[in-house]
């Protein structure tokens, strides 16, 4: 048995939460950001853009943007664009976002172009999930990797050359709906659900704004009576979300990643009284053939006969007791006294479990 520390992950928090910002704590609603998504073209490739013969979309939007342009292909016309790629283009449109300002885009390839090193994104709308073009993307690309390639097949390739990033590549056109300046009462909503921190952001809003002020809607949403005027509101909100509050303390959980060995043991963890002893036993078998050969003159046979041994091996385990209301230190402290390794340790802590003797929620990931 690996007679090393547990390799676990220990959420250590003091016993008294410490205060944290409404800000860091809850969002307002209706302030929010909105994804944008279109398809386009980049052109300027140094031969590593999409072969056309397997992938025509390509072609097809390639000569849609050359009619755009007035210029009109003979009918039947087949060319390779080796440097032209078809991409879509992603991006983030923040809120409160005004016509005029940039936000940056992401371009990936959606076709077999080798890289898009060197390219330049064309004019590309960009869209909502309504509908609505609310940017307007072009620009050269930054791609931070790439890929070189040998006659004979060999290539090399560092990390993703087929992805690329736009600083500020994205003009807004149109202003993402604002449903915060039109609402009645500001909504806020906790990250984590938990009604005593609902609770006591009321009782800190009440307390420093007066009595009513602030009403909970569930375990999540906060209501807050709020001024209609814009400038009053904004100052409003402003002191609000720089309010201090103690948020409730998490529910005890044991997090278990079996993939990765991960354990991470939460605060106010404790097991009921429990004796554990974990050991191992360890069964090696070797066999080996044994050659039997007479003399040359006794008209005998060469007899073969297998050797087999076999080796107990059971290590030394010992027994550590759980006394009432142990705390998380004291359950890392017996488990590396024992010497488990993770996958011990997992075992240990289903078996608490199943025994109901552990008082938290063992989850597995």
């Amino acid at each position: 048995m690996n007679k090393g520390v547990v390799l676990v992950i220990l959420l250590l928090v003091a016993q008294d939460a410490v205060a944290q910002r409404l800000k860091d704590l809850a969002s307002v609603s209706g302030v929010r950001s909105n994804q944008l998504v279109g398809y386009g073209l980049v052109v300027g490739l140094d031969g590593t853009g999409d072969q056309t013969s397997q992938t025509p979309f390509t072609t097809q939007t390639f000569r849609n943007m050359l009619q755009q342009l007035g210029i009109q292909l003979p009918k039947g016309a087949t060319f390779q664009l080796k440097n032209v790629a078809a991409a879509t283009v992603h991006a983030e449109l923040p809120a409160f976002s005004k016509p005029g300002q940039t936000i940056d885009i992401t371009v990936s390839s959606v076709g077999n172009a080798k890289s898009l090193r060197g390219g330049t994104l064309l004019m590309t709308p960009l869209k909502a999930l309504d509908g609505q073009v609310y940017a307007i993307g072009q620009g050269s690309l930054v791609v931070g990797g790439f890929g070189v390639g040998g006659n004979d097949g060999s290539s090399v390739t560092v990390n993703v050359p087929s992805v690329g990033r736009i600083p500020s590549g994205a003009t807004v056109e149109r202003a993402a709906p604002d449903g915060f300046s039109s609402a009645q009462n500001i909504i806020f909503n906790l990250h984590r659900a938990d009604f005593t921190t609902a609770r006591r952001v009321v009782e800190k809003i009440n307390t420093t704004f007066g009595p009513e002020v602030a009403a909970p809607i569930d375990a999540i949403s906060i209501s807050v009576r709020s001024p209609q005027s814009a400038s009053q509101r904004i100052a409003f909100l402003s002191v609000l979300e720089n309010l201090d509050i103690e948020p409730g303390i998490t529910a005890a959980k044991v997090v278990i990643n079996s993939r990765t060995g991960t354990i991470v043991i939460g605060q106010r963890v404790e097991v009921s009284p429990a004796a554990i002893t974990h050991g191992s036993l360890s069964v090696t078998i070797t066999e080996s053939n044994q050659v039997s050969q007479p003399n040359a003159l006794s008209e005998g046979e060469t007899v073969v006969t297998a050797n087999t041994q076999i080796e107990v091996v059971e290590e030394d385990s010992r027994m550590f007791y759980f006394a009432p209301g142990v705390q998380l230190q004291d359950i890392v402290t017996a488990v590396n006294e024992v010497g488990a390794a993770p996958g011990d340790l997992m075992a240990i802590l289903e078996a608490l479990k199943q025994a109901g003797a552990l008082r938290a929620e063992l989850v597995v990931i």
